[in-house]
């Protein structure tokens, strides 16, 4: 591996966060004044805009409603329907399209700098986002200064850096990371990352029992929520009941629901990893993981989807990273989306699948390997039909994934795992909302919600594929027309061709390990 890479590595933290802080650089002039014309142009647009003769979807129902308009004054929605259109109202005729709520990915790894991540995600339609982590305090600022208006992007729920046990999984020199011990230092963790500004503590898969309910508590106390990772020390069931928002991947769900549930936990216990192994203890998940796949309770499932349902207790099955690390030897990146990649961005993921999962593994391994595939989709099945609350999230970061796409790649999976194009589009918008405390303001196309909108040349509902025949955006009542959206896809295009700066951001996904040096 030539130094350049591994020097690439060890910035990002490698793995399935593998995506890069030297892909992505600074602003081209266009990309900069693009952006500055956003934040006059918010001054400046028409007091009314009309958005006419569109079918707009009921998300909650599958309902379709055609030939509506939808006036948009400032960032709200005043009115859905067939009022009158105002004299000197700009006038958008949407014949023939249809329109949704904006969406959100409820699990990503932001990559690169500010003239990246954001524009992909608006282009795809995503308006709001929940980043996982803060391996940079940059990424505070970001969400700042979209809310201010001086940024265009989505809505940004920013977490804390990850808080795990000790040893941690990550290499603290690689990736901001507080590690705690005991009561005391977890309690000060979780005064540390509310004074740095985060929205809500980012838990992870080592704390111990007695850190995580200190943790808890603490977070109560000043005023966050918990959410993350389910602790290795706990079931699914203390998690829920003890006031974790949202449950992020399927592995501990899966151990949960065993009937060997006490053997596969003594299993886990048993795990001994040394600080920044993250390989390892993912290497010997596997196996326990296995064991959990082939003995699957429906009594049990019951019992712990009962308790999650009863709770509230959001989940995040992140099907996108799954997909990449179950299916390592079918793993591409697509090539229409390679030009949104730096060419060491995506020689790492190359590098990263061939020497961090596709090596040195057993034929049986691989035979495991392909049908925990089926059995995680699978398992979403059963999360649904137990009415356990969904919400998309991709766990951009992982391989070959690009912000913004993979919400339309984990969407085709939710859909292939058994959920209806309905429910994968709830999981993306009307669930969203609701976790975040905005349903009044988000999740569907009504008078007096904000103005985040997603306007589509095909039907969702019909086909979940259609979601990314994208005609437009809308973000807190600012028009991305098609060919703003196709500036923006190429100004991205222009970053990533250029030298790499200092200040890109690392990322700090949940599922991947760095190379052993």
């Amino acid at each position: 591996m030539n130094s350049s890479r591994r020097q690439f590595l060890a910035r990002t933290a490698a793995g399935a966060a593998v995506l890069a802080a030297g892909s992505f650089t600074a602003t081209t002039t266009a990309t900069a004044n693009a952006t500055a014309a956003a934040g006059a142009a918010s001054k400046t647009r028409p007091t009314i805009i009309a958005l006419t003769n569109a079918t707009v979807i009921d998300v909650a129902t599958g309902r379709r409603t055609p030939h509506q308009t939808i006036l948009i004054s400032g960032e709200r929605i005043v009115a859905v329907g067939r009022p009158a259109v105002p004299h000197g109202a700009t006038v958008i005729d949407l014949a023939g399209k249809f329109v949704i709520p904006g969406l959100a990915d409820m699990h990503v790894h932001s990559l690169g700098d500010e003239h990246v991540s954001p524009p992909l995600y608006l282009a795809n339609g995503l308006t709001t986002i929940r980043e996982m982590a803060a391996p940079d305090p940059a990424l505070y600022d970001w969400r700042d200064r979209i809310e201010a208006g001086t940024l265009l992007g989505p809505r940004m729920i920013v977490g804390s850096q990850i808080i795990d046990g000790d040893p941690t999984l990550w290499d603290p020199n690689l990736l901001r990371v507080l590690v705690v011990a005991d009561e005391p230092t977890a309690r000060a963790a979780v005064r540390q990352v509310k004074a740095e500004g985060a929205d809500f503590v980012k838990v992870y898969s080592r704390v111990s029992r007695q850190s995580y309910a200190a943790i808890l508590d603490e977070a109560r106390k000043v005023g966050l929520t918990v959410h993350g990772h389910g602790p290795d020390e706990l079931n699914s069931k203390e998690v829920s009941n003890a006031g974790q928002r949202s449950i992020e991947h399927i592995h501990s769900l899966g151990l949960s629901v065993s009937t060997r549930e006490a053997e596969v936990r003594r299993m886990v216990r048993s795990i001994n990893v040394k600080t920044g192994d993250y390989n390892g203890w993912f290497r010997q998940m596997h196996p326990i993981e296995w064991i959990a796949a082939n003995t699957y309770s429906p009594a049990r499932a019951a019992d712990v989807f009962g308790t999650l349902r009863r709770n509230n207790t959001r989940v995040t099955p992140t099907l996108t990273m799954h997909n990449v690390l179950d299916q390592i030897d079918y793993t591409r990146l697509d090539p229409a989306l390679a030009k949104y990649l730096s060419e060491d961005s995506i020689g790492t993921y190359d590098y990263v699948i061939q020497n961090l999962y596709g090596a040195n593994r057993t034929a049986e391994e691989i035979s495991h390997q392909h049908q925990m595939w089926a059995w995680h989709k699978r398992f979403v099945r059963e999360l649904i039909d137990h009415g356990v609350p969904i919400m998309a999230g991709t766990d951009t970061g992982t391989p070959y994934s690009v912000p913004g796409f993979a919400l339309h790649d984990e969407l085709e999976h939710l859909v292939s795992a058994g959920a209806t194009p309905r429910q994968a589009l709830y999981a993306a918008t009307v669930e969203p909302a609701k976790f975040l405390g905005m349903s009044a303001d988000l999740g569907s196309v009504e008078a007096r919600k904000i103005a985040d909108l997603v306007v589509l040349d095909a039907d969702p509902i019909k086909d979940i594929r259609n979601s990314r025949r994208i005609h437009s955006v809308v973000t807190r009542g600012r028009v991305i027309s098609p060919a703003q959206r196709q500036r923006m896809l190429a100004d991205v295009e222009a970053a990533v061709k250029a030298p790499p700066t200092a200040s890109a951001i690392a990322a700090g996904g949940c599922c991947g390990g760095h190379p052993k040096r």
